[in-house]
């Protein structure tokens, strides 16, 4: 998927977001993040996209932490989120190819790296946005091509670094297969961090397969294992697997 795609989804789900949480009010339960308010879900969203905007304006060349929440409720916030969404948006925008500045993921360019990623942490709270409406799944499509590029940017970049906590003492090989799309990947788990690759060679002892959305927003957390959409075939334990262990952090 192309940086300027990935800015087309950030303004669109963006502004969801927006409509979502000033429909749904400020103390609303997100229903998706346990223990979390939309105004926990604004604060939240709207420093991580000041943090991105930071190092694209400024080309900050190592790591540096955000400027932390604010303290802000109602109307405020609200146009506060929508200020600093219009940045990034406005940064990556007119920003040049040449960009240099930290990344935390294997991409293409700085530049592609920080449209991408911002477009998958702006679509993957949208949808916890909708939730508060009592809406799990997200009233709004994921489309299926960002939803099969979420899938991999979560296998091949999150799940690919070192850092990461999903590992089993009982070695196994876990296959997602998007149906609508026809991408796949082959995870192989073990007690050292997983190993992906972007095929579907070789046998599998699990299988996750359905619409690239259902998969998008089940890998993610947003959808319990065993929904529907998704079929679940092999060793539910790896299924089970990912779910406990597969939460992102920095």
């Amino acid at each position: 998927m192309e940086t300027a795609e990935h800015i087309k989804y950030l303004v669109r789900e963006g502004q969801l977001l927006a409509e979502a949480a000033e429909e749904a009010g400020e103390d609303a339960e997100v229903r998706t993040c346990p223990g979390w308010r939309v105004r926990d879900l604004l604060r939240h969203t709207g420093m991580v996209h000041r943090w991105a905007t930071s190092f694209v304006v400024e080309g900050h060349t190592s790591y540096r932490p955000g400027s932390g929440e604010p303290d802000l409720d109602g109307e405020a916030l609200l146009e506060w989120f929508r200020r600093g969404h219009d940045r990034l948006v406005t940064a990556l925008t007119e920003a040049p190819d040449t960009l240099e500045c930290w990344t935390f993921l294997p991409a293409p360019s700085p530049l592609a790296f920080w449209a991408r990623r911002q477009a998958h942490e702006t679509t993957v709270h949208r949808v916890d946005a909708e939730s508060a409406l009592g809406l799990v799944a997200g009233r709004s499509p994921v489309g299926p091509g960002l939803a099969a590029d979420g899938v991999d940017e979560l296998l091949c970049g999150f799940h690919g670094r070192d850092k990461s906590r999903v590992r089993t003492g009982r070695p196994g090989t876990l296959r997602v297969r998007a149906t609508d799309t026809g991408d796949a990947w082959t995870v192989r788990l073990s007690a050292e961090a997983p190993r992906t690759t972007r095929s579907d060679d070789g046998p599998a002892d699990c299988e996750l397969s359905g619409p690239a959305e259902a998969l998008y927003l089940t890998l993610w957390n947003r959808l319990p294992i065993g929904t529907p959409a998704v079929a679940v075939s092999g060793e539910d334990r790896l299924a089970h697997l990912w779910r406990e262990t597969s939460a992102v952090t920095w």
